[in-house]
């Protein structure tokens, strides 16, 4: 493999999703992963300490996930671009630091390669149960964003994208694939490094003593950084603080804090609306999928238009923050929505609470370990229509 000095592996290559998201999170400037091996993501950070050392960076294989998780953390506060990468169990584990890393403002991006649960489940096969974990599985209230990619060219595009956002907003960013999109392989093109668009760490330009560490702007409610080690006085906590990042136990420093925090995803969530739209205009239905069930369905709504069935395709690819306002706006114009996903109605649930009863939603639920036949999805566009 022959890279170019900023270690991005130009041309065209046959890769698998795991692969392709590796060399997209080199190419967005990760130079510092830990992880655990955990089935399917291990090919992710195989690759990544193969390759990583050739370009002045480093992947450690901590003891357990929790551990990964908060080492990634103390990376990004010594000036590095980092990822952790695992799967459902191993989500699990790392749910405390999730939080730390909202409260703390750590700017970070998680790979979840996702497969059947609860528990071990089947490691080896495909599910996408993991979707509302990593909205509410750390305790108290918090925004994130989350990509799903499709195909391994977009695990390398969006794995760009994904550290772009985590750069923007300050937060952990989730890139939330599935086994079948992991492990299956496909041409990728990868351009030149002059032609990747890499959104660089906002660090403050004050000196210390001028710098405080979570000031804001009502114009910007995304804080400047430093790196320790370079003379500014930091604290970092988890602890409800104020904006020197010093704890403050008052109820009015968390009121502002969680507000801030929230607003800066919120208010901005119109920029993060990132939805692939097929034949929408003048559909009697839309089918909304993300992830490997998008391209299932794409057999089925081909089968339907076939059939003289008027059917429009939504495809997430951001589902954190869920883009509410399009749906709210695309349910006065259709009757339905047909909503397939590997699980058993998550993401489901979103789209329901924004159509808010103007159009039927009709989830077409699925267990895992397989990807849903075709038919099915169709019967379900065929009931919508009734």
């Amino acid at each position: 493999m022959k890279a170019d000095p900023k270690g991005v592996l130009t041309g065209v290559h046959f890769l698998d999703g795991d692969h392709a998201a590796c060399e997209g999170a080199i190419a967005a400037g990760c130079r510092f992963v830990a992880g655990y091996p955990i089935t399917p993501s291990t090919e992710v950070v195989e690759r990544f300490a193969a390759r990583i050392p050739t370009v002045g960076g480093l992947f450690i294989q901590m003891e357990d996930e929790i551990a990964s998780s908060i080492a990634i953390q103390g990376a990004v506060w010594g000036g590095k671009k980092v990822m952790s990468v695992t799967s459902g169990p191993g989500l699990s584990l790392m749910m405390e630091h999730i939080g730390f890393a909202v409260w703390t403002e750590t700017p970070c991006v998680w790979v979840d390669v996702q497969r059947c649960g609860p528990s071990t489940g089947l490691p080896t096969q495909p599910a996408q149960q993991d979707m509302q974990q990593i909205k509410w599985g750390s305790h108290g209230d918090y925004e994130i964003i989350a990509i799903s990619p499709n195909s391994p060219q977009e695990c390398f595009d969006l794995m760009i994208k994904a550290f772009n956002l985590a750069e923007t907003y300050r937060c952990p960013v989730f890139f939330m694939m599935d086994e079948v999109v992991g492990h299956m392989t496909e041409r990728v093109e990868i351009p030149s490094a002059d032609k990747i668009e890499i959104t660089p760490r906002k660090y403050t330009k004050k000196k210390p003593g001028e710098f405080t560490l979570y000031a804001t702007t009502e114009d910007d409610l995304v804080p400047e950084m430093v790196k320790a080690g370079d003379g500014y006085k930091i604290h970092t906590t988890g602890l409800t603080h104020d904006e020197r990042g010093y704890p403050a136990m008052t109820i009015q420093a968390q009121e502002k804090m969680m507000s801030r925090l929230i607003n800066k995803i919120r208010q901005n969530a119109h920029k993060l609306v990132d939805v692939r739209m097929d034949s929408c205009e003048g559909a009697d239905v839309v089918v909304v999928s993300y992830g490997i069930t998008s391209r299932i369905a794409h057999a089925a709504i081909d089968e339907a238009r076939a059939n003289g069935l008027k059917v429009g395709h939504a495809r997430l690819v951001i589902c954190w923050p869920f883009p509410e306002k399009l749906f709210a706006e695309l349910a006065v114009k259709v009757k339905a929505f047909v909503f397939p996903e590997l699980n058993m109605g998550q993401m489901v649930r979103e789209l329901d609470r924004a159509v808010a009863g103007k159009a039927k939603v009709i989830s077409v639920p699925h267990a895992g370990g397989t990807v849903h036949e075709p038919k099915i999805i169709l019967d379900a566009i065929v009931e919508a229509t009734r």
